[in-house]
């Protein structure tokens, strides 16, 4: 059997809720892979019922009754979406065969060295057959991966009664994969959650079949190597392996932010370029001693294993030199996408919010009930109901789908920290106690409580207002979740225009001051430092003041990888005088940090 290479040197990850929901009827039939978020069953229920309606096809609503009804909605939706992608895929190459002119804007789109772009050149005065026995021979639709985020995967219950663990979120969201048409991957994100890798062993789909292949593939989301090695092995000895890793910068990125204990992109693609060999030898010996115990098929040779990586990026110097120095398979391009109406579901509001951002309007919040710093956007519905709920003493929100209400602070069935519920006790605790604590603490505190907004609702909203899908409840708004990079994208594009952009062949940008990608993560992880630091609302202890030398140490030692990389590399990536003059200048703010030492009483 064998596998056609990707079209495409780029992907489209997860956004939000609602932002990459139906990217794969979107953009798939070019070629382009793109990531569901699989969380949100009530956005999914209702997504299915919007295209069913749209393309004419059988509609069965499955509702809360129904015993299973989690998974089967994901189920459900990912065989339309499945169906619908490969009929535009089969209608596209019919296109593409009969009329000259969209072959010629497709072939516009693919990369410069693609062998297919070359063959359809070639072929461009062919008659139709032979240009459809092309394609048929070369083309494949784009991926349709889904997205578990590990952490949101909360016990259910009816009435006082637990459910068995299969029926958390993310267990039923897996469920609803493993058991669709799909052929593709599930990305799982937010670190390990060894209850729910556990549970992938339950579906054969995801172990290797007689022809050495994978029905349905892992792919992980991680932040260094040495996560991936430890998540990567604990699958493995599941008889489970795992497809790709995708490196994510730590805070360069859309979401929420992982960050590392100071360790920046660059030295941490290096270091998988360097151990990728480490981590194929050591998950096959693993699976193979697994898949023998188990009874199952073994492969002779290690699995195919993809490196990507994402965050960031923001030119094709950027993405080529992604792909030539540290050799990863695909670069993702998440936040120039929420600028695309033909990829994204984005309502029209928020997309011209987005549009307008500068730097200054993106920042890193504490908006997550996670308790995980959320990249977001200033100016937001979401930020203006909230804070006119705060002005009037109704500070949280009335949490109708819970998948967030993870903490169990109050009770098994958990609450969510983002509702008024939960804020209210919080915050009465807090006067009772604001006698012995400075003013400053005081604020500090009462912020962490009141900055939590709902996402649950908030990220799923822009679909519904861009598709006219009723929105009941609590008014919440729209919760966006760009990266820093969005702040030098400024226009809508059309789909075309951002793929060239991206394959240097046309430009998006109108601006002329974008940092390097590299030099703008630097300086995200220095603010990030100095704002732990000043935003301490805790007696400070030697292990926090541990953490924080460390974390400047690895920075440091980051800046001189990159000091070194821009002038070995010689690089066209940027103008090497101004980076290292930045680089620099880094340095010098960094080293001026100043780390609390310990009081001695």
């Amino acid at each position: 059997m064998t596998t056609i290479k990707p079209l495409h040197t780029f992907h489209i990850p997860v956004m939000g809720l609602a932002y990459t929901i139906d990217s794969p009827i979107r953009v798939a039939k070019y070629g382009i892979s793109s990531v569901i978020s699989i969380i949100d069953d009530d956005l999914i229920e209702k997504m299915n019922a919007f295209y069913s309606t749209k393309f004419n096809l059988p509609y069965q609503e499955i509702t809360q009754k129904i015993h299973d009804y989690r998974a089967e909605r994901v189920t459900s939706y990912l065989n339309l979406v499945d169906k619908i992608v490969k009929e535009k895929f089969e209608n596209f190459k019919n296109e593409l065969a009969e009329s000259k002119l969209a072959l010629e804007n497709y072939i516009a789109m693919l990369p410069n060295k693609s062998e297919i772009k070359q063959g359809l050149q070639n072929l461009m005065e062919e008659g139709k057959e032979a240009v459809m026995n092309y394609l048929d021979s070369n083309l494949t639709p784009g991926e349709i991966d889904v997205n578990i985020m590990t952490k949101v995967d909360k016990d259910n219950f009816i009435k006082d009664k637990q459910l068995p663990t299969e029926f958390n979120d993310a267990h039923a969201s897996l469920r609803g994969f493993a058991n669709s048409t799909l052929t593709s991957s599930v990305v799982l994100s937010a670190g390990m959650n060894p209850r729910l890798y556990s549970y992938f062993e339950n579906f054969d789909v995801f172990f290797p079949d007689e022809n050495n292949q994978l029905n349905k593939k892992i792919i992980l989301k991680v932040s260094d190597f040495r996560s991936a090695m430890i998540q990567g092995n604990f699958l493995a000895k599941k008889g489970l392996w795992v497809s790709e890793y995708r490196i994510e910068s730590g805070l360069n990125c859309g979401g929420h932010a992982f960050a590392t204990e100071g360790f920046l992109l660059g030295p941490i693609l290096e270091e998988f370029k360097e151990k990728k060999g480490q981590l194929i030898a050591s998950a096959h010996e693993l699976m193979v001693k697994a898949l023998a115990q188990k009874g199952k098929h073994i492969p002779e040779m290690p699995l195919e294993l993809k490196i990507t990586v994402q965050g960031g990026v923001g030119t094709a110097e950027e993405h080529d030199f992604l792909l030539n120095h540290y050799e990863v398979d695909s670069v993702g391009w998440g936040s120039p996408f929420l600028l695309v109406p033909e990829a994204t579901s984005v309502d029209a509001h928020t997309r011209e919010l987005l549009a307008k951002a500068k730097e200054e309007d993106l920042y890193l919040s504490p908006i997550s009930p996670l308790g995980i710093p959320f990249n977001t956007l200033r100016g937001t519905t979401n930020e203006k109901l909230k804070q006119k709920r705060i002005q009037e003493n109704k500070a949280g929100s009335s949490c109708p789908k819970k998948f967030l209400a993870l903490s169990k602070e109050f009770g098994a069935q958990g609450i969510c920290t983002a509702s008024k519920k939960y804020q209210d006790v919080k915050l009465e605790e807090l006067e009772a106690n604001k006698e012995n604590m400075s003013a400053a603490i005081y604020q500090n505190a009462k912020n962490k409580i009141t900055d939590k907004s709902c996402l649950c609702v908030g990220l799923a909203n822009a679909s519904y207002l861009e598709n006219d899908i009723k929105i009941k409840g609590q008014a919440q708004g729209v919760v966006i979740c760009p990266g820093p990079n969005m702040a030098y994208f400024d226009q809508e594009v059309s789909l075309s225009k951002m793929v060239q952009h991206i394959y240097g062949n046309a430009s998006v940008l109108t601006t002329t001051n974008r940092p390097n990608m590299f030099v703008k993560e630097l300086s995200m992880y220095i603010d990030y430092l100095k704002n732990e630091i000043a935003t301490v609302s805790a007696e400070i202890n030697a292990g926090q003041i541990k953490k924080w030398n460390a974390f400047k140490n690895n920075l440091l030692e980051g800046i001189s990888y990159y000091q070194n990389l821009f002038v070995s590399t010689g690089t066209s990536l940027a103008d090497n005088a101004k980076v290292q003059y930045l680089l620099h200048f880094y340095k010098e703010e960094l080293i001026e940090v100043k780390i609390p030492e310990l009081e001695l009483a």
